[in-house]
């Protein structure tokens, strides 16, 4: 007797649907489980009400569907929810929380692009590659920019904004260079940030003694605007701000304002606020602003990534194994 697979749904955004769950990752998906209905989401759901009315799992990604009461009474019988994305907030409602259904995210496979592109621009930010783009040219002329002077690595001093996912990773293959770095988390144990080989101190601290400040904190109430003018001024001549973040953290017109009057710091943004930044927003002109349209996260090939973590997923919840990546009420109000 053949084995019944267990009966899911795949539903996510066009873009997700061809980038996450890549046609391979979709065969895959199919061997573990009967998919009755693998789409891109509807503006209305019940035009696969028969296929959802079964579903135990859903599979979904950016353009996730809301799960709402009207959603959520579509698919009576789901036992689990895997988002091969980062943030569930978007679709996450308090009618899905009172139904105790497991929801999984990807977010930690997001961090690692994240992880990887800050760790490029903090090297480059040491060099004050940012600073000199012109840097190629000059050098096939033989000439040397007026006021370069590429600090590098070796014994300077990096500042990492909050020791989450990201930061911790960003902080352990800061390991690999002869740097030091201090961080800001008010809710970092001590003994974590001293396994990463890191050093807590005020947020004033990161940025008046790191060359490079990078920023990695959620976006919330609370962090709206942290990151200051003043906190920028603060920092050291020729001194680099990485933003890989969200835009909101910083209090733009300041940053903006500082930006103008110090040339000789740079930053590297990731994320505005808006974003994109309106069409005039002095960032598109600053010659000290590296701009670049939201990379930072998983794009193309890397999506992959997140489709697997949630598969692994599936495949401990199918086994009664704790789940790994599950996000709680508390811990989803925290996300950025």
């Amino acid at each position: 007797m053949p084995t019944t697979l267990p009966l899911a749904a795949l539903l996510t955004g066009s873009h997700a649907h061809s980038i996450v769950f890549s046609p391979e990752i979709r065969r895959e998906l199919a061997g573990l489980c009967s998919l009755k209905v693998d789409a891109v989401t509807p503006d209305d759901l019940s035009v696969h009400a028969e296929g959802l009315r079964d579903a135990e799992f859903l599979f979904t990604s950016w353009g996730a569907p809301k799960l709402n009461a009207g959603n959520l009474a579509l698919m009576p019988k789901l036992r689990a929810v895997f988002y091969a994305a980062g943030s569930i907030k978007g679709i996450v409602t308090d009618e899905f929380w009172a139904r105790n259904i497991p929801i999984s995210s990807a977010w930690a496979a997001n961090a690692v692009p994240v992880t990887e592109f800050t760790f490029a621009q903090i090297i480059l930010g040491l060099k004050q590659v940012h600073r000199f783009p012109g840097l190629a040219r000059v050098a096939r002329t033989k000439a040397w920019p007026a006021g370069y002077e590429g600090v590098g690595a070796f014994g300077t001093t990096v500042g990492l904004v909050s020791l989450g996912q990201i930061g911790r990773r960003v902080a352990q293959m800061l390991r690999q260079l002869d740097v030091k770095v201090l961080a800001y988390d008010p809710f970092c144990p001590p003994h974590v940030a001293q396994e990463l080989g890191v050093t807590l101190v005020s947020l004033e601290e990161v940025f008046t003694r790191s060359r490079v400040v990078s920023l990695h904190a959620p976006w919330l109430k609370e962090t709206e605007g942290l990151i200051t003018g003043a906190l920028l001024a603060s920092m050291p001549a020729g001194g680099t701000f990485i933003n890989t973040a969200r835009g909101a953290i910083v209090n733009e017109s300041e940053m903006i304002a500082v930006l103008q009057a110090r040339p000789d710091l740079t930053a590297v943004l990731d994320v505005t606020w808006p974003e994109p930044a309106p069409a005039d927003s002095p960032l598109y002109d600053l010659a000290n602003v590296f701009l670049t349209p939201h990379i930072a996260g998983s794009g193309q090939g890397e999506c992959g990534r997140m489709a697997r973590y949630m598969i692994n997923e599936y495949h401990r919840f199918l086994h009664g194994e704790p789940l790994q990546w599950s996000v709680s009420r508390d811990a989803a109000a925290r996300m950025a």
